[in-house]
């Protein structure tokens, strides 16, 4: 959530940049701006009246001390006046304060000046890329094909269990997600990143304090008998693990990472882009989660980009980085950055991550803090990135290395695996 003073400072800037990401009721922002005036009139007559009530409690008793009984019960009327005159003003302040926050949480982050201008994926804007895009041999065939002839994931008993998306991991597919996801997380915490296993479902508070709510309430499996939802990334619960937290500076940076299956409803996805392992409800991913200072969050955000740039590397995978476009960026981001990993097989990008700096748009709705040198209070930043979902991975691994023997699998995942080959 944008901070209301950001918002008064300049709403005519805000309106320019929220234009960046297409947002279209730029006249959300002068109604906000119109309530927060509505608010401080409203919160001025409460503080008066108040104090009015203050003044008199005090003066009754003075008079009440000198015996002047008459002078004070005047005093008493007065003070029950002020207190009939407080109750309206307060519950209008309060009404105007929800009716504020409900409007302030329907604007999206306010993009950096570093993000593209654009309105679709094609707008995207190729920062680099590495990695070399692999001939296959003749006969190749893509990754449903692959995991038919090896026997490693099953979707026809997936549907029967659950329904469609839902892959059922068998043998060594099984033993390949174990090891990618082992193989993830050793890369992270030796990078410096603490290691958490988080609840699988979030209460609201949870969802509404990274900004999936009220953005992408669309998008999340809704439990209604406990009002949970199922995380559509370990993002969720770890950065909230400090909502209403005051940090010490120097516990900053935190550095978290994290496996989790992730469930997502991906409504209206349709076509070839959801076939085989390409969009799925059910996925394992390993999440990197940062908070940082404020001025520090740039440099965090590139070294996270280059932690995952270095874990793709180490996997031989061709791959390319996107600074998203305006249009095409997530509604809480700031800046987001694009991994693709070319498959072969498809010859097609693959998406296996984004990397994001939501800066204090999160963390002032979750109350994120901590205290400068100086004893200021002040909003942390977080940052977030996937290192990486599993699906695609496993989809470009499978046919980008595919050979007549089997699948040869990179150098640095042999040890997880136990084996270099699937065959």
């Amino acid at each position: 959530m944008l901070q209301i003073q950001v918002i008064r400072q300049d709403p005519s800037l805000i309106k320019e940049r929220l234009a960046v990401k297409h947002f279209a009721d730029s006249g959300l922002v002068d109604e906000i701006v119109s309530l927060d005036e509505e608010r401080k009139k409203l919160q001025l007559e409460s503080d008066n009246t108040l104090a009015k009530v203050n003044s008199a409690s005090k003066e009754i008793g003075q008079l009440m001390a000198k015996g002047q009984k008459e002078e004070a019960e005047k005093r008493k009327q007065e003070v029950a006046a002020f207190k009939t005159a407080l109750q309206p003003i307060a519950d209008q302040l309060a009404a105007t304060e929800k009716l504020l926050h409900d409007k302030m949480v329907l604007l999206p982050n306010l993009p950096s000046s570093k993000v593209p201008a654009g309105k679709t994926p094609a707008d995207n804007v190729v920062v680099r890329e590495g990695g070399a895009i692999p001939v296959l041999p003749e006969g190749s065939v893509p990754h449903w094909d692959l995991i038919k002839k090896y026997d490693i994931v099953d979707f026809e008993t997936g549907a029967k269990l659950t329904g469609s998306g839902f892959p059922l991991y068998k043998g060594k597919g099984a033993k390949l997600q174990r090891a990618l996801v082992q193989y993830f997380l050793d890369f992270n915490t030796a990078a410096g990143y603490t290691e958490y296993l988080p609840p699988l479902m979030v209460n609201e508070a949870s969802a509404y304090g990274t900004g999936q709510l009220p953005d992408k309430e669309g998008q999340m499996y809704y439990m209604p008998a406990d009002n949970f939802y199922m995380i559509p990334t370990s993002e969720v619960p770890v950065t909230n693990i400090y909502r209403d937290t005051m940090l010490k500076e120097t516990e900053l940076p935190v550095k978290m990472t994290a496996f989790s299956p992730c469930f997502r409803r991906e409504a209206g996805s349709f076509g070839a882009d959801v076939r085989g392992l390409n969009r799925v409800h059910q996925f394992d991913k390993v999440e990197i989660v940062q908070l940082t200072r404020p001025d520090k969050s740039e440099e965090a955000h590139d070294a996270m980009v280059a932690h995952v740039e270095q874990l793709l590397q180490t996997l031989e995978l061709p791959y390319r980085i996107l600074a998203l476009c305006g249009g095409d960026m997530s509604f809480a981001s700031a800046l987001t950055y694009d991994f693709e990993v070319y498959s072969a097989a498809q010859q097609k990008w693959l998406e296996v991550s984004s990397v994001s700096n939501f800066e204090a748009y999160q963390t002032n709705r979750m109350k994120i803090r901590f205290k400068d040198s100086d004893g200021k209070t002040k909003l942390a930043h977080s940052l977030n990135g996937s290192s990486l979902a599993l699906p695609r991975i496993v989809a470009c691994l499978l046919e980008n290395n595919q050979t007549a023997e089997g699948v040869k699998l990179p150098a640095v995942l042999q040890p997880y695996f136990g084996a270099s080959l699937i065959n």
